[in-house]
């Protein structure tokens, strides 16, 4: 068992593969964090079970004579409000009285034989060495329960988290906060990295002094956003991508969120994750019960490479969904936008037969009126004029010409221009006395309405029923606003995994690619629904390595999607090798965001070569481990590296930036690999040892220009 409970000093123990989670019960009442970090023995737990007088610090009402004894000074597993503890509680619940304060004591606990799934929201499955615990904290006065759940997966060093809140009294309750998890370390030198951004240039990493008070991480756009990734480490001040002391918290979550730190006058630091608590009140009646989505904890004894690793493995293993096949695909919308008809399309889809390109994927304008983003969302209808025949002639092309059919939809989203609006206006998020507030010229759906839910699902299925549809792109291209209620925006969550509950299984071998503006709603819970997820609206090659390599602080590449566009490219105006795009693009599910007829002969050849080492690669890239070389926040190039798991293959991609005069001699050291194996540079024919590379190193040739990049596979050879 990696759980157990040492009953002479009331303290649980949780045993991960390189870390250990104390939590210890104090005078049968308090639940308290004791130590979280590297594995350990202890003889005796309890002796961390320390309180010392703070001037200003309140005791509770038993101990009147023990002014050492006061929940502001404790480390606490699930710190609440108003009985002494000044700092950021992790559960308020307000009463009939008004109060919010809540005094939770320890009532039971209990060991699970399964790992426990979360009612109506995704979660991580458990592994062959998972276990499971719950601990039961009560407040007599208000009559709430709540169930702490530590989910163990003993040969990783992963602990998930999420809580239950239980109303067993009988007045109504409103809970305004409650986190997934909760926690406190006894020091605050730590360095807070954190994955920030906007539209097109997603998840880039910033790190910063963790400093007294509060840092907050948060989204009020009901949606994960653009703008800071639901993901922070704690990062020790030596730390590097090899070395050092990481803590890594995710939250499993599609909405508003909250991630938040506290540093107090004693120096020790609160972490805390969950649903956001800002425009949040969740009424509970009697015998009812509110569940929060899952937090994902990750130790790292070795730095953050390690801790990526960990979380890229966690979630190939046990939140993708590994049957589905990642085709490569060329989707049209950077070549025609708008501006298509059957006659154009069909040019497009024959002009890539033969190029090793596997799907084809239709993205807006095939509906209702959509000659623009200004109409006909919610009517997933053929648009006659632009495909007299219908779609089933562009699935009869594809198949023609070999190719999967894939198709876009943004089936959150509505127009005020369409039938759909016309006829049920009512289906519209909005405040009733107020007009409504445009994005992008549309308005999104209230998916807190199981009616406005099951439309969605139906007019889905009336599309894939009958056509061969292999793939579909799932777009959500605004934040939503005029939430009129405070239950609004988890409610709307709640709805959209009922749907894509329903779609997933429905359509079990339709592979689903996530969108939000690109990478506006990279999560996991939108992950363990799609698969793979547009990383960026921004295709700009040199872009991406700053957004493929912040993205891969915790999401596998396995979860990103890279294609090769043209240029000058559309966001950025950059000009940049087609060889580099592609080596960038084949980093992540790989396709093509262009027009195959308008390429030269020459970069034919390149498409061609392109999707034969690919379909290598892909098979690499799904079973190894993933090693960030050189970053481009720090320097003038950018590498990261692909060693299979067994060792016997590997794919370095490289990336000069801005080119110099200067012919230096530059090693790029390699991670990962074995030492004593001989590796053959396949494209040069030069043999290696696995230590020569990891100590000595690749020498680097001298850049023809900027932006240049190089490919390198090795395979063990056997002398």
């Amino acid at each position: 068992m990696s759980i157990t409970f040492i009953s002479e000093h009331n303290v649980f123990k949780l045993d991960g593969k390189d870390y250990t989670y104390l939590i210890g019960v104090y005078d049968n009442r308090y639940l308290l964090t004791l130590y979280y970090g590297k594995k350990i023995e202890i003889v005796d737990p309890s002796r961390l079970m320390v309180t010392r007088e703070l001037g200003f610090s309140p005791s509770p009402h038993e101990d009147f004579y023990r002014r050492d004894r006061s929940l502001d000074t404790m480390l606490q597993e699930c710190p609440t409000f108003g009985y002494g503890d000044f700092r950021i509680p992790s559960i308020m619940i307000e009463q009939e009285n008004g109060s919010r304060c809540l005094d939770l004591r320890y009532k039971s606990y209990e060991f699970l034989s399964d790992k426990p799934l979360i009612s109506q929201m995704p979660s991580l499955k458990e592994d062959d060495h998972c276990d499971s615990l719950k601990i039961t904290l009560k407040d007599e006065v208000s009559g709430v329960e709540v169930d702490l759940f530590y989910n163990v997966y003993q040969n990783r060093n992963v602990l998930t988290r999420h809580l239950k809140i239980r109303n067993t009294g009988k007045e109504k309750l409103i809970i305004s906060k409650a986190m997934s998890c909760s926690f406190d370390l006894r020091d605050n030198q730590f360095d807070l990295l954190q994955l920030i951004g906007t539209h097109c240039e997603e998840r880039h990493i910033e790190v910063t002094p963790l400093r007294h008070g509060i840092s907050k991480i948060e989204s009020r756009r009901c949606t994960s956003s653009h703008m800071l990734n639901p993901f922070m480490a704690l990062c020790r001040k030596d730390v590097n991508e090899y070395n050092g002391e990481v803590y890594g918290i995710n939250l499993v979550y599609s909405g508003n969120y909250e991630g938040t730190i506290e540093v107090d006058q004693r120096h020790t630091t609160r972490v805390q994750m969950g649903i956001g608590s800002f425009d949040f009140a969740w009424p509970l009646m009697a015998n009812e019960v509110f569940e929060t989505p899952e937090v994902v904890m990750v130790y790292s004894p070795n730095g953050l490479n390690a801790m990526s690793q960990t979380f890229h493995d966690l979630y190939n293993d046990c939140l993708l969904k590994k049957h589905y096949h990642h085709p490569i695909v060329v989707n049209n919308w950077e070549a025609t936008y708008f501006d298509f008809n059957e006659e154009k399309l069909t040019k497009l889809i024959e002009s890539a037969k033969g190029l090793g390109i596997e799907t084809f994927v239709l993205d807006d304008g095939w509906f209702a009126k959509r000659n623009n983003d200004e109409s006909s969302l919610g009517d997933w209808v053929v648009n006659t004029q632009k495909l007299p025949n219908g779609l089933e002639k562009i699935a009869d092309i594809c198949k023609k010409n070999k190719l999967g059919f894939g198709l876009w939809f943004e089936p959150e989203m509505i127009s005020e221009e369409s039938s759909l609006y016309k006829n049920h206006p009512e289906y519209a998020i909005r405040i009733s006395n107020r007009p409504h507030l445009y994005s992008r010229c549309q308005l999104v759906l209230d998916l807190s309405k199981k009616e406005v839910c099951d439309y969605i699902i139906k007019a889905i299925s009336d599309v894939v029923d009958n056509l061969p549809i292999t793939y579909i792109k799932w777009d959500f291209n605004r934040n939503i606003t005029e939430t009129q209620n405070k239950q609004l925006c988890h409610k709307y969550v709640l709805g959209l995994y009922y749907v894509l509950d329903a779609i997933t299984s429905k359509y079990p071998n339709i592979m689903i690619e996530g969108c939000s503006g690109g990478g506006g709603r990279f999560d996991p819970a939108m992950l363990y629904y799609t698969p793979q997820i547009w990383t960026s609206d921004d295709t700009d090659a040199i872009e991406r390595l700053y957004i493929q390599y912040g993205t891969s602080i915790v999401y596998p590449p396995t979860s990103m999607v890279g294609h090769v566009s043209v240029t000058p490219n559309h966001q950025t105006g950059r000009v940049t090798p087609f060889k580099t795009r592609g080596i960038v693009a084949m980093s992540a599910n790989f396709g093509y965001e262009l027009n195959p007829q308008v390429l030269s002969e020459a970069e034919q050849e390149m498409v061609k070569a392109q999707t034969k080492e690919y379909q290598h690669l892909r098979k690499v890239i799904y079973n190894s481990s993933f090693y960030r070389l050189r970053s481009p926040y720090k320097g003038n190039d950018c590498a990261w590296s692909f060693v299979s798991k067994n060792k016997k293959e590997v794919y370095v991609m490289y990336v000069r930036i801005l080119n110099a005069a200067t012919n230096e001699f530059d090693y790029l050291l390699l991670k990962g690999l074995d030492e004593k194996k001989i590796y053959l540079d396949v494209a040069n024919n030069v043999k290696y040892t696995g230590s020569e590379l990891m100590n000595v190193g690749l020498l680097l040739p001298r850049h023809p220009y900027d932006f240049n990049g190089i490919m390198y596979h090795f395979k063990e050879v056997r002398e």
